[in-house]
């Protein structure tokens, strides 16, 4: 166990609170946002952040992503939505609350299965009846007729664990909840949507605590899946915990440093926005989307479209034209590759 992420992520969350983040408009309701298209992302899902808003919100579908992956990213969000309401009752964990919120993550999305030990349907969050193997070289889980028994044991243990934890201590509440998710996901109860239900139940005991629900980040996939092998192989799920705390410091510091150039952005936006009503500046000609990417760049000249999409809250083709329309204007050109090159200002 890696001592020094407790006090970081300690320091960590009283600077994310401290901040003024949460307090934006609609900030928690985007967060689940986040939260949902990363992890249906980790499943193979190609939704993007600014396409779940407009699907969730305005209920406007992606032209190119299949209507099987918009579903998964509608139903879990609903079930995030559940989960967290039920959170705020302080549940009990059982078997049957597991299965409730299993089937709002696989509804419609499920199938009935016929095997020689029965029928189960894993779009009412069943435990499955049959024997599974996933990653590579086809590893094992747990045999069916022993996961029923399993689940009950670990509801029994987070409960218990629940209850005694020290709700001060923000490093033990958050390692709790990844070694449930860990346990859980080990034992893989269902027949499909393991990784999404279990990451769920991890953020609904998160919530129950008081705390910032953890990211699964789509960049941080392969480091995650390969801590949740590292741990059952060496029967140790300090590994795993260690990682996704890790990812979880960076990933508040990331969304502290954003709002903070966000509001950055916003003033100097204000700025030029104002001298160019004075003095006819040289940005007179320019549209408001094209002035608040210019002054982003003004901001940072190494800012990469990935961060332009974070920072104004557009998507990356949106960010990619703008440059590209700058660029023609003569307003800026670029130097070096679209990673590790830097955007250069000639007016």
């Amino acid at each position: 166990m890696d001592d020094s992420l407790n006090i970081q992520i300690e320091e960590a969350l009283k600077a994310y609170r401290a901040s003024g983040v949460e307090d934006q408009v609609n900030y928690q309701k985007f967060y689940i946002y986040s939260i949902v298209t990363n992890s249906t992302a980790i499943e193979g899902s190609t939704v993007t952040e600014i396409e779940n808003q407009l699907l969730f919100d305005e209920d406007i579908a992606a032209k190119d992503r299949s209507l099987t992956e918009q579903m998964m990213n509608v139903y879990l969000k609903d079930a995030y939505l559940h989960a967290f309401r039920v959170a705020a009752e302080i549940p009990t964990y059982t078997p049957k609350l597991l299965q409730q919120l299993s089937a709002l993550v696989m509804r419609r999305t499920g199938s009935e299965y016929s095997t020689i030990t029965g029928q189960f349907d894993s779009s009412k969050g069943e435990f499955r009846l049959c024997n599974v193997s996933a990653g590579i070289g086809g590893r094992s889980y747990l045999a069916y007729n022993k996961a029923s028994r399993a689940v009950d044991d670990f509801c029994r243990w987070l409960n218990d664990e629940i209850a005694k934890v020290d709700k001060a201590n923000i490093a033990a509440c958050y390692r709790l909840s990844f070694e449930a998710h860990f346990r859980l996901v080990t034992i893989h109860p269902w027949v499909d949507g393991n990784g999404r239900t279990t990451r769920l139940v991890m953020n609904m005991i998160q919530r129950q605590l008081g705390l910032v629900p953890s990211i699964v980040r789509k960049e941080d996939k392969g480091e995650y899946i390969q801590s949740l092998v590292d741990s059952r192989e060496n029967d140790d799920s300090t590994i795993v915990q260690d990682v996704m705390l890790r990812h979880h410091i960076v990933n508040l510091k990331r969304r502290v440093s954003q709002y903070q150039e966000n509001d950055t952005v916003n003033t100097q936006s204000d700025t030029v926005n104002n001298t160019i009503s004075a003095n006819n500046d040289t940005v007179t000609g320019l549209k408001k989307s094209l002035q608040k990417v210019y002054t982003t760049i003004l901001n940072n000249p190494e800012i990469t479209h990935s961060e332009m999409m974070e920072t104004l809250h557009i998507s990356e083709s949106t960010a990619k034209r703008a440059t590209r329309d700058l660029k023609k204007l003569g307003y800026i050109a670029r130097e070096g590759s679209d990673k590790t090159g830097r955007w250069v200002i000639l007016k």
